[in-house]
């Protein structure tokens, strides 16, 4: 083995691979990650389990039919950057329309349910272990590698799974919240929400302007808030997801 080593179960697959030299690793592949099928359909669902199913008797496929096919590259770095991107957004693809390509991203699935860990930083914890545990059979140079590969693997599924267009939360205090609001609703195109408050020191009443904007947005409401009112007070949070209303622009 030249390259990066795998992670999840395809990287324990291979690793018993070379330690047993004859069973091949697709064998591996589909035996280990037979109980996470069972988890998927307990805690999941039935269609995630049949398209997990799918994918990773796919995945064991190719890794038979790709033996044959020469490196496109043996420059450790690009394999690993390219390597990373790639497995990455395919993953998260994956996972992204109801499936998964290996029993850690299930777990990651789960506890991304469950806890404020997303799916690519499960995978990635998981991996580190794998990885260090490889790094004592096939050296410690490709172990790292493979987690710099990892890294920006386990970026690129989050990423994927969230998209581009990654929503954000804002709240806007200003003595001008009903002059601002008609010129964001106007500049931006979308529509916001007044919220009555009251100061906690003056007493005085006013407006809340509350929006969800795409990341893409944020600099020009920055802009038109800068104008309208320059002291104005912004809090601009991450939103993992949006259900109901109109997040995308409307037209003006």
């Amino acid at each position: 083995m030249s390259g990066a080593i795998d992670g999840g179960i395809t990287g324990i697959s291979i690793i018993l691979n070379f330690i047993t030299k004859k069973i091949p690793i697709s064998v591996f592949v589909i035996i280990f990650n037979f109980p996470f099928f069972i988890l998927g359909y307990k805690q999941i669902n039935k269609i995630y389990t049949i398209s997990t199913v799918f994918s990773i008797i796919l995945l064991s496929l190719f890794i038979e039919l790709f033996k044959i096919i020469p490196a496109v590259t043996n420059d450790l770095i690009l394999s690993s950057i390219f390597g990373g991107i790639t497995l990455g957004i395919g993953i998260g693809i994956i996972i992204r329309y109801g499936g998964s390509l290996d029993g850690t991203e299930t777990v990651g699935i789960i506890i991304d349910k469950k806890t404020g860990f997303s799916v690519g930083e499960t995978v990635f914890i998981i991996n580190l272990f794998i990885m260090a545990f490889a790094g004592f059979i096939y050296g410690w140079d490709k172990a790292m590698y493979s987690m710099v590969t990892y890294f920006i693997a386990f970026k690129m599924i989050d990423v994927t799974i969230e998209g581009f267009n990654e929503a954000k939360n804002v709240m806007i205090v200003s003595e001008k919240a009903n002059e601002l609001s008609i010129v964001l609703m106007l500049e931006l195109g979308r529509g916001l929400t007044l919220i009555s408050a009251k100061g906690g020191y003056s007493g005085n009443e006013k407006n809340i302007i509350y929006t969800v904007v795409t990341r893409f947005e944020i600099a020009r409401l920055k802009s038109i808030v800068n104008k309208v009112d320059p002291y104005a007070f912004i809090t601009i949070t991450d939103v993992t997801e949006v259900m109901g209303g109109n997040v995308k622009k409307k037209k003006k």
